[in-house]
């Protein structure tokens, strides 16, 4: 009896003991890596320490629905507030792996721009997915998809995302498909197969990158001649390494990143501190003289220095023949075409 009271006991106290060091642990933030996460460390990171006096650690990750599957539903939630695309942000708040926000604790829905409000999540940065060129070795730059596809006009190694998101849009555009009906088209199977049978037709001369800070790294080294690539980072490349990569617009896909709050996490109200604090649009807009993201915060464009405004993705010019990307669409197709794409990159 002594000795199943002991076993009891000491089962009771690893339990509060766990639950102890789980609300012990200091409140995780995770996003994307490279120049726009160092960005974030000077400008979101340390002053929101400085300012509340939580302590935080950061760290960084290449996306992938499944990875937040695992790490809500295996019980090993160490993250707190992850930065997710918009599929992502679809999918977890359906399958219940986010903490639905509390908008009166971050400065309610009115203070954000509309698409950055989410049941789940709150918007992060509005950013492209770009075409990136070096221009120092294009002498005639490209200007739309349908260049990236030409191997003739424009030889070399390419690179795109390594997944079906952003790509199959891309080879849809690369293959003539304006971009108002690039979903309309992929939503039918005839339409992904156009787009795949687009990729074959410059298989062999394909690199795929999964980190946002490879794209930049793959022009510098030569390597590819032009890239799929977050417009952030290509302005960060020019800005920080005195790099002259160009941009091309035309056919970029426009979206919203989020934040949100992991399902179980033990650092709830610092979490929402950390949003509220991010969220302000004068903090907001301190990112822009060093990354050319966005901001989702409502009035934050007054703070942003006007020579800057023409290199956001927002800036009208380059806005006018855009995609907004569908979450609806990636929510309902991100396993099934991710499936496919991978198995078709894995093929020879």
């Amino acid at each position: 009896m002594v000795s199943k009271m002991t076993t009891a006991a000491l089962v009771a106290a690893m339990a509060i003991g766990g639950a102890a060091s789980a609300q012990a642990r200091d409140l995780t933030v995770v996003g994307w890596g490279g120049a726009f996460q160092e960005t974030m460390k000077e400008v979101y990171f340390h002053p929101f320490m400085e300012k509340t006096g939580i302590k935080m650690s950061d760290e960084s990750w290449d996306g992938g629905i499944g990875v937040l599957r695992a790490k809500v539903e295996g019980g090993n939630a160490t993250w707190d507030v992850v930065e997710v695309e918009s599929d992502e942000l679809a999918v977890g708040c359906e399958e219940g792996l986010y903490v639905p926000l509390d908008w009166a604790k971050i400065g309610g829905k009115d203070a954000y721009l509309p698409d950055a409000v989410h049941e789940c999540g709150v918007g992060t940065i509005a950013y492209d997915f770009v075409m990136g060129y070096d221009k120092d070795k294009l002498k005639t730059p490209p200007t739309s998809w349908a260049d990236f596809f030409d191997t003739k006009k424009f030889p070399g190694k390419r690179a795109l995302r390594g997944g079906a998101k952003s790509t199959l849009e891309f080879a849809l555009i690369g293959d003539g498909v304006a971009p108002k009906d690039v979903y309309k088209v992929l939503s039918t199977p005839e339409g992904v197969d156009r787009a795949f049978k687009k990729l074959d037709s410059i298989k062999k001369d394909l690199i795929f990158w999964k980190a946002g800070a490879q794209p930049p790294q793959l022009l510098a080294s030569g390597e590819v001649v032009m890239t799929s690539a977050y417009n952030g980072r290509i302005d960060a490349a020019n800005l920080n390494d005195r790099r002259n990569f160009g941009i091309v617009w035309n056919g970029a896909l426009f979206t919203i990143d989020s934040w949100v709050i992991l399902k179980d996490s033990p650092n709830v109200e610092s979490a929402y501190k950390f949003l509220k604090f991010v969220g302000n649009p004068e903090t907001q807009a301190k990112l822009t003289p060093t990354i050319a993201y966005g901001p989702t915060a409502q009035g934050a464009a007054k703070y942003i220095a006007p020579k800057r405004l023409p290199d956001m993705p927002t800036a009208p010019e380059n806005m006018k023949n855009i995609v907004t990307i569908s979450s609806a669409f990636w929510l309902e197709n991100i396993d099934r075409l991710n499936d496919r794409f991978n198995k078709w990159a894995a093929s020879k």
